[in-house]
């Protein structure tokens, strides 16, 4: 089985690498194929556990002008071809775009490069790596199926998604949210399944944590409050630090800030301003190792996530589902999946989406009752183990790989 992805490795995308590694231990023989190459300077243990071998398609078309050329002349005057290029001119129209184009170069390569004996192709994320891998399908007439996820969701066109969800065999998502849109898009509400994510719970064992006395009086022991993930819109980090401005002054905390992103620029100034410089840290993207050595140290784990402006959101962000294995409490908001693993006050905190007020009195209350931090982030450690664990999605996708491939055998048969 093939398995395209946007891009690899990447560290933001460690349930990626979790499942791929989980269905190699299922028996699975894969071979990675990837659109972009890798920009992150550091890797998860678990990508070195991979034993697929990758393959970078062309990033953008006119940087391998001869290979895609290769595959144009090897396609061209082929029945698939012809189809192919039906579909792609009918998707022009409403997309016309460089992007297009690129996708439609890019799956002439993956078709013509396609590895022997490989019958299946499976796409993660529905948005351009789906425009990819749908074409590529075409072209070689087998099977596609796709998980999608958060972004990829919310920001692609209901008419793109609705082809996509009718031509795959099914679409797997990790939120009810998102499986519900997607089936009031779909010609086949049957085909699209959910499956959460969760957890390598091997890599996340229960910590021996201390009862919680922190509660923000002493200043030699302050709080510490930690956040990790991409400095992009959708965490919400701006709304993050314009409620830390808004605690007491009697209050001492820290806050660190694990990983990249083009947000940095304007968040360290903004820090500067709500005069937080000298409580916050900004450590840059780390190792799943390291984070790890975050989460022991952490009193409070807060991700104020929001819908962007173009419709961007999370799903059910995995470092939420990583803290609170940790005994962490989360303090997070609203939206998408995030209220499928948290209840407010019963296994975390939850407020509305851009309302630093809210969450400024949400981190206070958490800080100075330490025995509530306590009782929150143990109902949710005890939730992760209990319906969140990765063995869960990997018998998920067994299963409905396993039916496909029966289905596809059948037809195939009576074809013949």
């Amino acid at each position: 089985m093939v398995v395209l992805l946007k891009g690899y490795p990447r560290l933001s995308e460690t349930f990626i690498a979790q499942e791929l590694r989980g269905l190699e231990l299922a028996g699975f023989k894969l071979e990675l194929m990837s659109m972009r190459r890798p920009t992150d300077k550091k890797r998860h243990p678990v990508h070195d556990e991979i034993e697929a071998p990758v393959h970078y398609l062309p990033e953008y078309l006119h940087e391998e002008p001869l290979r895609v050329a290769k595959a144009f002349f090897h396609w061209l005057g082929k029945p698939s071809f012809r189809a192919t290029a039906r579909a792609f001119l009918k998707d022009l129209p409403r997309d016309i775009s460089r992007n297009r184009f690129r996708r439609f170069g890019q799956a002439l390569v993956l078709a013509c490069e396609w590895p022997d004996g490989a019958d299946w192709l499976h796409v993660h994320f529905i948005h351009t790596p789906a425009s990819v891998g749908r074409y590529a399908a075409q072209l070689l007439g087998i099977p596609f199926t796709v998980s999608a996820h958060a972004k990829d969701i919310w920001t692609s066109p209901d008419w793109e998604l609705s082809d996509k969800l009718d031509d795959a065999r099914w679409t797997v998502t990790c939120t009810r949210g998102g499986a519900d849109h997607l089936r009031t898009l779909s010609g086949h509400p049957d085909k699209v399944h959910l499956s959460y994510h969760g957890l390598n719970l091997s890599r996340f064992p229960s910590p021996a944590r201390a009862p919680a006395t922190r509660d923000g009086s002493d200043p030699n022991d302050p709080i510490a409050i930690l956040a990790v993930g991409r400095a992009v819109p959708k965490k919400g980090f701006d709304i993050l630090l314009r409620a830390l401005a808004l605690l007491p002054a009697n209050l001492h905390w820290t806050f660190d800030h694990v990983g990249g992103g083009d947000e940095l620029q304007t968040l360290k100034p903004l820090a500067e301003e709500l005069g937080l410089a000298g409580r916050v840290s900004w450590h840059g993207a780390m190792s799943q190792q390291e984070v790890l050595q975050r989460y022991g140290k952490a009193d409070i784990f807060a991700l104020p996530c929001r819908i962007g402006k173009d419709g961007d959101r999370d799903g059910l962000p995995n470092v939420l589902v990583e803290a609170a294995s940790q005994r962490i409490l989360c303090i997070s908001t609203t939206i998408s999946g995030i209220p499928e693993l948290f209840v407010d006050r019963e296994n975390g905190l939850l407020v509305e989406p851009e309302d630093p007020r809210a969450l400024a009195a949400a981190i206070e209350s958490a800080i100075r009752n330490p025995w509530e931090r306590d009782r929150m982030a143990g109902n949710a450690e005890a939730k992760v183990r209990g319906h969140f664990d990765h063995k869960t999605s990997i018998s998920d996708l067994e299963r409905l790989f396993s039916s496909a491939y029966s289905t596809a055998a059948i037809e195939e048969r009576s074809q013949s």
